[in-house]
């Protein structure tokens, strides 16, 4: 099953993808894909419902972020080997983490906003892994129990915040609309195997990234219980596993985005995003 968020930003729906690609509103049926909601189990339960028989959406209302009230969003820097190679650095031998605000949060086909004094804007399409059961000092073997499903991310970066402003990557990664997700939450035997995917991005209809899942170094269910053994992690928590070469970072000469790009991506099976660079309006 795929399932969606739609409407305006903060006042988003639940919904379900029928069988010809079309919205259907869950909101009788669960008041949000969020927080309980989002327990394996429960999600499950759902392919009882008739879905044709639940109002279909407007078919112009706006893609929200496929999770609603999402309390921590983690990251795995440098997971495939084929993208560290092209930015020079090291196979890690542990998964490197770091955070992105919530606030940074977006629809899949929501503007992402340039920062004030940002000068080096780059992209990355990963995939995402959406936690639906508690996980606190999990096995590997059993770690992916505890996933809800998997979407679409493109872990917006600003270089220069990132990697020439000192300490630690996350000013770079959590500005506003920096966190696209969707637009589908897809339960994981709709998934396939997701560890080998295809994946791809593009700018202003130029491919630059075309790779897949199968170059992480450290996979979905290592990642779970990894991180499961430095946080606990909880219903609604999203991981951003890593991306492929590509990135505007490892062009030579280096290509960054300007306010008018438009980027889209997506991962096989789990939809596609589309995003124009604007300015901030502040």
């Amino acid at each position: 099953m795929k399932f969606v968020r739609f409407g305006s930003a903060g006042h988003e729906r639940p919904g379900i993808i029928d069988g010809d690609g079309q919205i259907r509103d869950l909101s009788t049926v669960i008041a949000d894909l969020a927080g309980e909601a989002l327990d394996p189990e429960r999600l499950r339960r759902l392919a009882d419902i008739d879905v044709s028989s639940l109002p279909p959406a407007d078919p112009s209302s706006r893609v929200g972020p496929c999770v609603g009230n999402v309390g921590k969003f983690v990251c795995i820097g440098l997971n495939y080997a084929d993208h560290a190679a092209e930015t020079n650095a090291p196979i890690p031998e542990e998964p490197i983490v770091f955070m992105k605000a919530t606030s940074a949060i977006c629809g899949p086909n929501d503007d992402v906003i340039m920062p004030r004094d940002a000068t080096k804007l780059d992209w990355e399409v990963e995939l995402g892994i959406v936690i639906g059961k508690t996980a606190r000092y999990v096995d590997e073997a059993t770690a992916l129990e505890h996933v809800a499903g998997y979407c679409v991310v493109n872990d917006i970066s600003e270089r220069a915040f990132q990697l020439e402003r000192g300490g630690t990557w996350d000013k770079g990664k959590g500005c506003d609309t920096f966190g696209p997700i969707g637009p589908w939450l897809v339960m994981p035997d709709e998934a396939g195997d997701v560890t080998n995917l295809s994946m791809w991005l593009s700018v202003n209809g130029k491919r630059y990234q075309d790779g897949s899942t199968r170059t992480m170094i450290f996979k979905p269910a290592f990642l779970v219980s990894y991180l499961s053994r430095f946080m606990s992690l909880h219903p609604g928590d999203v991981i951003s596993t890593g991306t492929p070469p590509g990135v505007g970072l490892g062009q030579k000469p280096p290509v960054y985005l300007s306010v008018g790009d438009v980027m889209e991506l997506g991962i096989e099976n789990l939809g596609t995003q589309r995003q124009k660079v604007v300015a901030d309006p502040v």
